[in-house]
């Protein structure tokens, strides 16, 4: 965790020196934090994408159930890289609550993404992928408010 902190942290530092912004140390920390998650977001993503497309296209399962499995196992993946890379853990907190809590506001953050790609695809009539892109955008919002206040 720390060589990823140390490295995101230089990397907000080095943009804010190139546009001469100065900012508090904590706010600079949060950048970093958000960087990291952005990253693990970008994993997450194309890991939930690339099961979505295997499951609808080649497996040829319905969206809906295809779009779920995917979730399943990005937010897998996103659960540990989250724990390891991006948050400070809180480990006095029951590991077992806050994996609940994890679930829990997954489990929200996918119903938020099942019922945008059920508007975005059958009320608009937009692309899967496409669909797919907005809704993760606007969950992956949701999701870093509530990983925050649950896992630190």
């Amino acid at each position: 965790m720390k060589k990823s902190v140390n490295l995101a942290r230089g990397i907000v530092v080095f943009w804010l020196n190139l546009f001469h912004i100065s900012l508090s140390e904590s706010t600079i920390d949060l950048l970093a934090q958000i960087f990291r998650f952005g990253i693990v977001g970008v994993i997450s993503t194309l890991i939930d994408f690339i099961f979505l497309y295997v499951f609808r296209d080649l497996c040829r399962l319905p969206l809906i159930l295809s779009n779920t499995l995917a979730f399943c196992i990005s937010v897998i993946y996103n659960y540990m890289a989250s724990k390891t890379f991006v948050f400070n853990v809180d480990n006095s907190k029951d590991s077992r609550k806050v994996f609940i809590k994890f679930i829990i506001f997954s489990v929200i953050g996918l119903g938020i993404s099942n019922i945008l790609m059920e508007v975005f695809t059958n009320v608009i009539n937009w692309y899967y992928l496409v669909a797919k892109v907005v809704a993760t955008l606007i969950v992956m919002i949701f999701n870093f408010v509530t990983r925050k206040k649950f896992l630190e």
